[in-house]
């Protein structure tokens, strides 16, 4: 699979599945996770799509150069894969950081972008105070020590009780992150605001909230949605990560708002 440099040098790591041609579907991830938390959507969107995945900057397989990163930053590593790719638009479906890529794409790259899927996101956070104390604690700490209140934020209870298996995997996930990389990703986080832009925002949308998220909570997805002309809501019985905990229910949302 290829690794595609980014304007400023950093290797960004991709991987390329499904059909050789017709629509492309890129998928984007979530803070602290990498390409394969789509695994279990992958198969079922390659056989409708060219699909793309990637490792973000600080993620994964791809680079971790020195931060603060911006969504400015992540939207034109967006823009060297399809650029590299030779591809001139494509579906979008992001979750959590990924689903902020997606607005920023909307705003400043709409003619790249065809429709956008935006899952347990959030687009301003007024007070910056809890990332500030992440930000800390991962510093003193470093990511192991914040596995726990993680977990708790991806996924419910009840599912953490009945898949450990999962839980398992995510934790090996998350513990992967370079610390650094994670650390930059947050205070791009911190620092984002599609207040402005999200109403400019024209491509067809979806949003997709899970009724249990306490990291990105259902009002924020409500918020987008209003923000955005002519945008679909769809809530699922999960918590952050509705991806890995409702599986099929986001396969089958995504899809029915792609085809």
């Amino acid at each position: 699979m290829p690794t595609i440099t980014a304007d400023d040098g950093c290797p960004l790591h991709v991987e390329i599945s499904g059909r050789e041609t017709g629509p492309t579907l890129m998928l984007s991830n979530s803070l602290g996770t990498d390409l394969h938390m789509w695994d279990d959507q992958a198969a079922e969107f390659a056989r409708h799509f060219r699909l793309i995945r990637y490792d973000r900057r600080g993620h994964g397989r791809s680079g971790a150069p020195a931060g603060p990163y911006s969504f400015t930053r992540f939207g034109r590593d967006i823009l060297a894969i399809l650029d590299a790719l030779k591809i001139q638009k494509t579906h979008w479906c992001g979750l959590s950081m990924g689903g902020m890529d997606g607005q920023w794409l909307g705003a400043h790259a709409a003619d790249r972008v065809d429709k956008l899927v935006l899952a347990n996101t959030n687009f301003y956070y007024a007070d910056k105070t809890p990332w500030d104390e992440r930000i800390r604690f991962v510093r003193e700490k470093g990511l192991k020590a914040l596995v726990g209140p993680n977990m708790e934020r991806w996924f419910t209870k009840d599912f953490r009780a009945r898949a450990p298996q999962v839980i398992a995997r995510m934790t090996e996930m998350f513990i992967s992150t370079n610390p650094d990389g994670y650390i930059a990703c947050v205070e791009a986080i911190r620092d984002m605001d599609f207040r402005a832009t999200n109403p400019g925002i024209a491509n067809p949308t979806l949003v997709i909230v899970g009724k249990h998220d306490p990291a990105t909570p259902p009002s924020a997805g409500e918020a987008i949605a209003s923000q955005i002309k002519g945008a679909r809501l769809v809530t699922l019985d999960a918590a952050h990560i509705s991806n890995i905990e409702q599986p099929r229910a986001f396969t089958d949302a995504v899809l029915d708002f792609l085809q």
